[in-house]
Protein backbone atom coordinates (compact mmCIF):
# COMPACT_ATOMS: atom_id res chain seq x y z
CA UNK A 1 0.00 0.00 0.00
CA UNK A 2 1.48 3.06 -0.89
CA UNK A 3 -0.07 6.07 0.77
CA UNK A 4 0.49 9.57 -0.22
CA UNK A 5 1.77 12.22 2.52
CA UNK A 6 -0.70 14.98 2.95
CA UNK A 7 0.69 18.55 2.91
CA UNK A 8 0.27 20.14 5.74
CA UNK A 9 -0.06 23.92 6.05
CA UNK A 10 2.18 25.81 8.13
CA UNK A 11 0.13 27.20 10.84
CA UNK A 12 0.99 30.68 11.56
CA UNK A 13 -1.05 33.73 14.23
CA UNK A 14 -1.99 36.46 12.19
CA UNK A 15 -0.49 39.35 14.17
CA UNK A 16 -1.43 42.25 12.03
CA UNK A 17 -5.30 42.38 13.54
CA UNK A 18 -3.94 42.44 17.30
CA UNK A 19 -1.39 45.32 16.57
CA UNK A 20 -4.43 47.11 15.01
CA UNK A 21 -6.11 47.32 17.82
CA UNK A 22 -3.55 47.37 20.42
CA UNK A 23 -2.70 50.67 18.77
CA UNK A 24 -6.61 51.93 18.65
CA UNK A 25 -6.80 51.11 22.40
CA UNK A 26 -3.45 52.88 22.87
CA UNK A 27 -4.86 56.14 21.08
CA UNK A 28 -8.11 56.06 22.58
CA UNK A 29 -6.37 56.12 26.56
CA UNK A 30 -4.33 58.52 25.22
CA UNK A 31 -7.32 60.84 23.91
CA UNK A 32 -9.61 60.23 26.51
CA UNK A 33 -6.89 60.55 30.13
CA UNK A 34 -6.43 63.90 31.34
CA UNK A 35 -3.50 65.31 32.38
CA UNK A 36 -3.49 67.56 35.79
CA UNK A 37 -0.95 69.21 37.30
CA UNK A 38 -1.59 69.97 41.28
CA UNK A 39 0.82 72.39 43.03
CA UNK A 40 0.46 71.94 47.06
CA UNK A 41 2.12 74.87 48.94
CA UNK A 42 2.02 74.16 52.65
CA UNK A 43 2.40 77.31 54.23
CA UNK A 44 2.23 78.39 57.86
CA UNK A 45 0.65 82.27 58.24
CA UNK A 46 1.85 84.49 61.48
CA UNK A 47 -0.33 85.23 64.48
CA UNK A 48 -1.03 88.39 65.76
CA UNK A 49 -2.46 89.33 69.34
CA UNK A 50 -2.84 93.21 68.10
CA UNK A 51 -6.49 94.67 67.44
CA UNK A 52 -6.74 96.46 64.72
CA UNK A 53 -6.48 100.10 65.00
CA UNK A 54 -8.66 103.23 63.42
CA UNK A 55 -11.25 102.79 60.39
CA UNK A 56 -9.90 100.87 57.28
CA UNK A 57 -9.54 103.33 54.43
CA UNK A 58 -12.66 103.38 51.95
CA UNK A 59 -12.27 100.92 49.45
CA UNK A 60 -12.52 102.19 45.38
CA UNK A 61 -14.75 99.94 43.72
CA UNK A 62 -14.32 99.54 39.88
CA UNK A 63 -17.14 98.62 38.03
CA UNK A 64 -16.75 96.85 34.30
CA UNK A 65 -19.76 96.68 32.28
CA UNK A 66 -20.31 93.85 29.28
CA UNK A 67 -19.01 96.21 26.81
CA UNK A 68 -16.07 96.95 29.14
CA UNK A 69 -17.27 100.89 30.04
CA UNK A 70 -16.05 101.61 33.49
CA UNK A 71 -17.20 103.19 36.74
CA UNK A 72 -15.44 103.90 39.34
CA UNK A 73 -17.25 104.57 42.94
CA UNK A 74 -20.48 104.93 40.47
CA UNK A 75 -19.25 108.00 38.09
CA UNK A 76 -18.92 106.44 35.02
CA UNK A 77 -15.77 107.13 32.66
CA UNK A 78 -15.77 108.68 29.51
CA UNK A 79 -13.30 106.55 27.70
CA UNK A 80 -11.59 103.21 28.58
CA UNK A 81 -8.08 104.18 28.39
CA UNK A 82 -5.86 103.73 31.32
CA UNK A 83 -5.01 107.34 31.47
CA UNK A 84 -8.48 107.91 31.85
CA UNK A 85 -8.94 105.15 35.07
CA UNK A 86 -5.92 106.46 36.70
CA UNK A 87 -6.76 110.23 36.45
CA UNK A 88 -10.23 108.99 38.20
CA UNK A 89 -8.55 106.77 40.63
CA UNK A 90 -6.07 109.82 41.95
CA UNK A 91 -9.41 111.96 42.35
CA UNK A 92 -10.99 109.43 44.24
CA UNK A 93 -7.79 108.55 46.89
CA UNK A 94 -7.66 112.55 47.44
CA UNK A 95 -4.00 112.50 48.37
CA UNK A 96 -4.28 108.90 50.32
CA UNK A 97 -1.03 106.77 49.60
CA UNK A 98 -2.95 103.05 49.74
CA UNK A 99 -6.31 102.11 49.46
CA UNK A 100 -8.08 98.61 48.54
CA UNK A 101 -9.51 98.24 45.28
CA UNK A 102 -12.63 96.27 44.68
CA UNK A 103 -13.15 95.12 41.01
CA UNK A 104 -16.66 94.23 39.58
CA UNK A 105 -16.80 92.70 36.22
CA UNK A 106 -19.41 91.78 34.22
CA UNK A 107 -19.19 87.73 33.46
CA UNK A 108 -19.06 88.12 30.00
CA UNK A 109 -16.35 91.07 30.26
CA UNK A 110 -13.31 90.93 28.24
CA UNK A 111 -10.15 89.91 30.30
CA UNK A 112 -8.32 92.75 28.51
CA UNK A 113 -10.53 95.04 30.18
CA UNK A 114 -10.07 93.66 33.60
CA UNK A 115 -6.36 93.78 33.45
CA UNK A 116 -6.00 97.36 32.06
CA UNK A 117 -7.86 98.14 35.45
CA UNK A 118 -5.65 96.43 37.45
CA UNK A 119 -2.71 98.00 35.72
CA UNK A 120 -4.26 101.28 36.16
CA UNK A 121 -4.06 100.22 40.10
CA UNK A 122 -0.91 98.86 39.87
CA UNK A 123 0.84 101.66 38.11
CA UNK A 124 -0.55 104.13 41.23
CA UNK A 125 0.66 101.65 43.82
CA UNK A 126 -2.30 100.07 45.03
CA UNK A 127 -1.45 96.66 45.67
CA UNK A 128 -4.40 95.43 47.64
CA UNK A 129 -6.52 94.32 44.94
CA UNK A 130 -9.59 92.36 45.02
CA UNK A 131 -12.23 91.02 42.09
CA UNK A 132 -16.27 90.47 42.95
CA UNK A 133 -17.94 87.17 42.46
CA UNK A 134 -20.97 85.46 43.28
CA UNK A 135 -21.42 82.08 44.95
CA UNK A 136 -22.77 79.65 42.61
CA UNK A 137 -26.23 78.16 42.11
CA UNK A 138 -25.09 74.42 42.83
CA UNK A 139 -23.11 75.95 46.04
CA UNK A 140 -20.02 74.02 45.07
Amino acid sequence: MNFRRQSKEEVTVNLTPLIDIVFLLLIFFMVSTTFTKENHLSISLPESSSEETGQPPKAIEILISESGEYSIDGQPLVNTKVETLKRAIEKILDGREIAPVVISADARTSHESVVRAMDAAGQLGLINLSITTRKSAGGD
